[in-house]
């Protein structure tokens, strides 16, 4: 139902009242993990639930059409799908990845490199003579992921899947920390699109989950056929629920990044704030390049604290709205320290080449009243320069 209709329209109303059994009009869950044949050596459309189900396959359907992709496939988790992603990848095959990357693609990449499943360089892409060194070496797979996890620095994507196409790379994109409601990287010129659905796609933080989007859809069915496989796709009763958590993204997400805009802004103009990464800032060095693919800035910043980490201590001592936790993309604002929760299992050497310093603190922010959070905040700073 995608052709002429607008991105929002088909995440809120595709797949509804398509249910020809009995005509619900939300799309119904089906858990069996298996099907009937009609007759001997008949299949179905459905077989078995590992290789394909219409509760998840209604969830990627729906995911393809918002980024504008052939194929997409669901899988248990957004290490999964990046996992899944780099599939085609052999020993001795490179790699070229953000150094600034969020730390589990960073402790996944590493161990299959440490593995000899492949070669791997952590790039800083926003270094034109780097990159361009690294893409001399003709790899088979270049991966960005923009705006970065926790750093938020932006990457041209229309140059970066240029430029690995034209020497022969497969151009991945970890759309994660904006989706399709903000960015859409294969209009940009991107192979595959990876996401953790966990994240904004479910906007609920209940389910975890991934995504693989293809451009093409020979590449998608080839890493459908290898998700049934190696057993890695997710499940029916997980689909349905990030489906109904992804009819409300639009509206989410806007509140959610102009929640983030007032934040970001306060937390520029305060005295024990020493650095604010968010794209949305006038003075941030990605914010032309943002506006040009991006639809918006999104719900995600960070910043530092001048006092390092017995600073981020009493910082989140005092918070009272926002929660000390991982992950993001909820309703609910979340703050975690990327040092010790995030990119923990990076090597601390990597982490002060990619700029993490002691004193970051990554902001999910949530759909709470505006007033509320910035009052939460205010008190954490207070706590802050009162010591």
């Amino acid at each position: 139902m995608s052709e002429g209709l607008a991105a929002r329209t088909i995440a809120a109303a595709n797949g509804v009242a398509q249910d020809a059994a009995f005509g619900a009009v939300i799309a119904p869950i089906h858990l069996s993990t298996t099907f009937k044949f009609p007759a001997f050596e008949q299949p179905g459309p459905y077989d078995y639930s590992r290789l394909g189900n219409p509760t998840r396959d209604a969830l990627a359907d729906t995911i393809a059409k918002l980024e504008g992709g052939a194929r997409a496939v669901m899988v248990a988790s957004g290490m999964a799908a990046l996992d899944l992603a780099l599939s085609s990848l052999r020993p001795g095959d490179l790699l070229v990845a953000p150094h600034d990357c969020y730390g589990g693609t960073h402790r996944l990449l590493s161990f299959r490199s440490a593995r000899g499943h492949y070669r791997v360089a952590f790039v800083d892409q926003t270094d034109p003579d780097a990159l361009a060194a690294a893409l001399a070496e003709r790899p088979k797979v270049v991966l960005a992921e923009t705006p970065s996890n926790p750093l938020m620095r932006v990457v041209d994507i229309r140059r970066i899947t240029a430029d690995a196409k034209a020497v022969g790379a497969l151009a991945v994109v970890d759309n994660t920390f904006l989706s399709p409601a903000l960015q859409q990287p294969i209009a940009l010129g991107a192979d595959l699109v990876i996401h953790s659905t966990t994240k904004f796609l479910n906007g609920h933080s209940d389910v975890i989950g991934g995504a693989v989007i293809a451009a093409d859809k020979a590449v998608g069915e080839e890493l459908a056929a290898w998700a049934n496989t190696i057993g890695v796709t997710g499940s029916p009763l997980d689909a349905y629920l990030t489906l109904r958590g992804l009819r409300t993204l639009f509206v989410r997400v806007e509140q959610q990044q102009e929640n983030a805009a007032a934040l970001a802004a306060f937390l520029d103009a305060h005295p024990a704030v020493s650095r604010v990464h968010y794209p949305g800032l006038p003075t941030h060095p990605g914010h032309a390049l943002a506006k040009t693919q991006q639809a918006g800035f999104g719900a995600m910043l960070s910043f530092e604290l001048a006092g390092g980490r017995d600073a981020v201590k009493r910082f989140v001592a005092a918070l009272r709205v926002f929660t000390l936790a991982e992950s993001l993309g909820g309703v609910e604002s979340l703050v975690a320290h990327p040092p010790t929760m995030t990119h923990a299992a990076m090597d601390p050497d990597a982490r002060t080449i990619a700029g993490i310093t002691d004193g970051l603190l990554r902001l999910s922010v949530g759909l709470e009243a505006e007033a509320d959070l910035l009052a939460d905040l205010s008190r954490a700073l207070e706590a802050v320069a009162s010591t």
